[in-house]
């Protein structure tokens, strides 16, 4: 890797998050994720509530992509007079993703509070994390060519990947697939398997719907089929995004995150977690600290409205598992791979930055 960054990659498919209009009366466009990849539809999002409301129903959803929507509402608070009211009322929305606290913590640090600055700092946000993605993207996949154990061409380099942490949660080209447009866009030949993502469906939902707008070779598999594409030998690499990271490298990321890894070190798969510096959490000392949300049983029982269960049967629908820092082979962040994945590495990465 040069110190010289690619040209970036435009962000494919449609733009999730956009601010529409000045400070004073702008508001904040998202791109409505629950109704993919059926129907493209945009919220228009003018006070907090509704910003919360697409927060919380997953509407907006990937740990950088609510960082930088939180941000924008703290704006629109701001715009009807309550900048403090609106960091607090954002902050409930959802618990585990940390994207989301950094951010309002940015916003809070703003002087003076008024409209103009905060849109200008929301803003650098989103761009931002637009450039932290390239560059995790560029590290990402100088470690998967080092990584691969049959990197002779013409057998395309095969991702494994969950949930989505592609450009539709963040505000470049994502930050698992990152690697996988820059790969494109280089003329490698590339594959991706994507596990459905249960109950919601994001791997399929999502990142089935944007790599393949983006004309990657994308094959969609359960999730309980990811055991045997690994044991066939089909994967070069296992590469997700992240929730939350604690200061010695346990991860949180969507459920059944934690048993991929585990079915990757069996198979002597690498493993990769790619997320930018902001998703650390250095007060955390490891994953057990990490809160994890919990999610209403409608989306098991009745998910996308049809029932598929007994009525009043019990759930238990936990949104995120922590995958212990042993199972990640490295986490790839604007800064660099940190690898080994140990508590000393990630200090010497992100302790000194945030």
């Amino acid at each position: 890797m040069t110190d010289t960054p690619a040209e970036p990659v435009p962000i494919p498919g449609p733009r999730n998050i956009e601010w529409v209009g000045d400070a004073e009366t702008g508001f904040l466009r998202l791109l409505d994720q629950t109704v993919l990849p059926n129907e493209v539809v945009y919220l228009d999002c003018r006070d907090v509530k509704s910003v919360w409301d697409a927060i919380k129903r997953l509407s907006v959803r990937g740990a950088p992509a609510i960082g930088i929507a939180a941000a924008f509402g703290c704006v629109i608070g701001t715009q009807h007079g309550g900048f403090d009211p609106a960091a607090d009322h954002l902050a409930t929305s959802r618990p585990t993703a940390v994207n989301l606290f950094w951010a309002i913590d940015r916003m809070k640090r703003v002087t003076p509070r008024t409209p103009e600055a905060l849109l200008i700092e929301a803003k650098a946000i989103h761009a931002e994390d637009a450039a932290m993605c390239q560059r995790i993207g560029e590290h990402a996949l100088a470690l998967i060519q080092e990584l691969r154990t049959d990197p002779s061409p013409p057998r395309p380099i095969s991702f494994l990947t969950h949930c989505n942490a592609g450009a539709l949660a963040t505000g470049g080209i994502g930050t698992a697939t990152a690697s996988m447009y820059l790969a494109k866009k280089n003329g490698a030949k590339i594959r991706v398997f994507a596990d459905e993502t249960r109950p919601l469906l994001q791997g399929a939902r999502l990142t089935a719907f944007e790599l393949d707008a983006a004309g990657i070779d994308v094959t969609l598999i359960c999730d309980g089929m990811a055991g045997q594409v690994l044991r066939e030998g089909k994967v070069d690499v296992v590469i997700t995004g992240a929730d939350r990271i604690a200061a010695n490298g346990d991860t949180a990321n969507k459920i059944g995150t934690y048993p991929l890894a585990v079915m990757a070190k069996h198979h002597g798969v690498p493993f990769l977690v790619a997320a930018p510096s902001s998703t650390f959490d250095m007060s955390i000392t490891d994953g057990s600290a990490i809160p994890i949300e919990l999610r209403s049983a409608e989306e098991i029982t009745e998910g996308f409205g049809k029932r598929t269960a007994p009525p009043g049967v019990k759930t238990y629908s936990p949104a995120f598992d922590v995958t212990p820092a042993e199972l990640i082979t490295a986490i790839i962040t604007e800064h660099g791979a940190i690898r080994p994945v140990e508590a000393e590495h990630v200090r010497g990465t992100v302790g000194s930055i945030q």
